[in-house]
C-alpha cells in the first residue's frame, strides 16, 4: 500500500485512520524508566511496521505509554493491540528482569485492558452535516 502525503492508497481503498492508544502497566506500577521506555517504543516501531502501520507519535510515563497510529484498513485495532502489549511485554520482561521482577506484577507487564480512541479528520458534527447535505434522488 502506498502513501501520498496523509493518505494511503491501495488497489481499492484509498484511507486515513489513525489511532489513539494507551496500555497501562498491571497493577499501574511505575516500572518505565526512561531506558524501557525507549525499549519499548523501538520495539512497537517495529510491530507496527510488521502490520504495515506507521507509529506516529510515542510518549509515556513511569505506569503507562500512548501511541498514535497511522494504519490500514485491513488491520484490526484489537489484532494491533494484542501484537503490540504481547511482543513489548515479552521484550521488556527480557531485557529488565531485576526490574519489572521487583515490582511484583504476577508475570504480566500490561494491564489486560486497553483504551483506543478513533482520532483524526473532520470532527463528527462536520461529516454529520456533510453527509446530511447530499442531494437524496427523490
Amino acid at each position: 500500500m502506498a502513501t501520498s502525503g496523509e493518505y494511503r492508497r491501495g488497489r481499492h481503498v484509498v484511507s486515513v485512520m489513525h489511532v489513539h492508544l494507551v496500555f497501562v502497566t498491571k497493577y499501574r506500577r511505575g516500572v518505565m524508566n526512561d531506558e524501557m521506555l525507549n525499549a519499548c517504543e523501538a520495539t512497537m516501531r517495529k510491530v507496527c511496521e510488521d502490520f504495515e502501520a506507521t507509529l506516529v507519535e510515542f510518549n509515556g510515563e513511569t505506569d503507562h505509554v500512548h501511541l498514535l497510529v497511522n494504519y490500514p484498513p485491513k488491520v484490526t485495532v484489537s489484532g494491533l493491540v494484542n501484537s503490540l502489549k504481547g511482543v513489548s511485554a515479552r521484550i521488556l520482561r527480557r531485557d529488565f528482569t531485576g526490574h519489572v521482577n521487583r515490582a511484583i506484577m504476577h508475570g504480566h507487564f500490561w494491564s489486560p485492558s486497553y483504551f483506543a480512541a478513533s482520532c483524526g479528520g473532520a470532527p463528527i458534527s462536520i461529516v454529520r452535516q456533510y453527509i446530511e447535505q447530499q442531494q437524496r434522488p427523490l
